[in-house]
């Protein structure tokens, strides 16, 4: 343990790497909460703005590992991620800064923006996650994803909170005089293209000692198809089974996460605006946590850590579950508080989970197919995304709202089985 090295020396390069990480933090909570809002100016029907929603998740499942595989195949004078980033972003903050002005102009031009914005965000998304392990060693990946996880926590209490007061601005738009409902879109969009401006020029892909050392080692490419083919069949199955496992967790989480602000609302009596505490609190819990469960990590190993956390979150699904019994007959607020503090609790166990999990993967892989598997990752983590909404919402109409937590318990549990399979993903592996 004491020879272990220290993430002292990379901070800064992570935290300017992190500057991806805290644009998608900006952008995702203003776009989860008022697009559907500028949709329903033209549709009544909420189940088709439920479908318009999810154009993210099934592009996601597309083209992150389409653009993931291919950036590792690229090499250019500015490296393999930095030709998608300094491209797609820019031009998912330009689509995201027009999207409230398309939504007073017509439903087709929210539409044809929103394609556009999803379009470029996911297909950028893969080639920056990948850049971090192209910069930083394979066993202080944990710390680093913990700095970068952090960032994206300190992003989205900043756009929730701070950001989304700017939605009540009034400001003069020509062609459509004193509006509202604007300002923090375009106001975002220049925080993502400082980003941008920020990572090219202070974060240098071609001078990375880590990148040209595992460049030297792995020298030959093989096909995209072929070296999926690699990954998935491979004898040793950790990879697989890590995998397994963050699908069965992300089915956990996407389960609950779109049902606990109507859970506040109608079982604990909130109104619709301190709904939003609720994932709040697991907001606040991610950003707090993400650096030091990744140093927890570093010193008691990786599995270790994830199985433990599953553990505790298998607990707290379940104290949720009997949240309504134990505390009957006490003060809303009382019910309201502990089932706040029950949040946090989940948030900081599932960020350790999130923290560790990428630098696992990451650590099985090599350096042409470093962005496959950060594109198995996105595909599996998505298709959750997708598959669990539809699956606990028709849990809580049969069985009511106490058993999406018990859904999300059982999976929980799942995913810590397939975890103890898991036997490669420390940073011993790549020494």
């Amino acid at each position: 343990m004491s020879n272990k090295k220290s993430l002292k020396g990379y901070y800064l390069i992570t935290f300017l790497i992190g500057l991806g990480f805290f644009t998608m933090g900006l952008m995702d909570p203003l776009y989860d909460t008022y697009v559907p809002i500028f949709l329903g100016k033209y549709i009544t029907s909420n189940s088709l703005i439920g479908t318009i929603m999810t154009l993210d998740n099934v592009l996601a499942i597309f083209l992150i590992p389409i653009f993931s595989a291919y950036s590792d195949r690229i090499d250019t004078i500015i490296g393999r991620r930095m030709p998608f980033i300094i491209t797609m972003l820019p031009l998912a903050a330009v689509a995201f800064g027009l999207i409230p002005i398309a939504a007073l102009s017509s439903l087709w031009a929210l539409i044809a923006l929103i394609f556009v914005l999803n379009l470029a965000k996911q297909a950028v998304r893969g080639p920056v996650v990948a850049l971090m392990p192209d910069m930083v060693p394979g066993d202080l990946r944990s710390e680093a994803n913990g700095v970068i996880n952090t960032m994206g926590g300190i992003a989205t209490i900043l756009g929730t909170i701070l950001l989304a007061r700017l939605m009540n601005v009034k400001i003069t738009l020509p062609g459509f005089g004193s509006v509202d409902n604007v300002l923090a879109f375009p106001v975002a969009s220049i925080f993502v293209i400082v980003a941008v401006v920020l990572l090219f020029i202070f974060v240098k892909e071609k001078n990375s000692k880590v990148r040209n050392d595992d460049k030297q080692k792995e020298e030959k490419k093989e096909p995209i198809l072929k070296s999926l083919k690699v990954v998935l069949g491979e004898k040793n199955k950790s990879a697989l089974y890590i995998l397994i496992s963050l699908l069965c967790w992300f089915i956990a989480y996407q389960g609950v996460l779109p049902f606990v602000g109507k859970y506040s609302v109608e079982v604990l009596g909130t109104s619709s605006g301190t709904a939003s505490l609720a994932a709040g609190m697991v907001g606040i819990a991610y950003a707090i946590f993400a650096i030091p469960s990744g140093k927890f990590a570093h010193k008691h190993g990786r599995k270790k850590t994830i199985r433990g956390a599953l553990i505790c979150l298998v607990t707290v699904l379940i104290l949720v579950f009997l949240h309504g019994v134990l505390l009957k007959g006490l003060p809303g607020t009382v019910k309201l508080i502990t089932f706040w503090a029950l949040l946090f609790c989940f948030g900081i166990f599932w960020v350790t989970i999130v923290t560790n999990s990428f630098p696992m993967l990451w650590q099985m892989s090599t350096f042409s197919t470093v962005g496959i598997y950060t594109g198995l990752y996105y595909f599996f983590s998505q298709a959750a995304s997708i598959i669990s909404p539809p699956l606990s919402g028709a849990c809580i109409d049969i069985f009511g709202y106490p058993s999406l937590f018990i859904y999300a318990a059982i999976f929980m549990t799942i995913a810590c089985f397939t975890m103890s399979k898991v036997d490669r993903g420390e940073p011993e592996d790549g020494e």
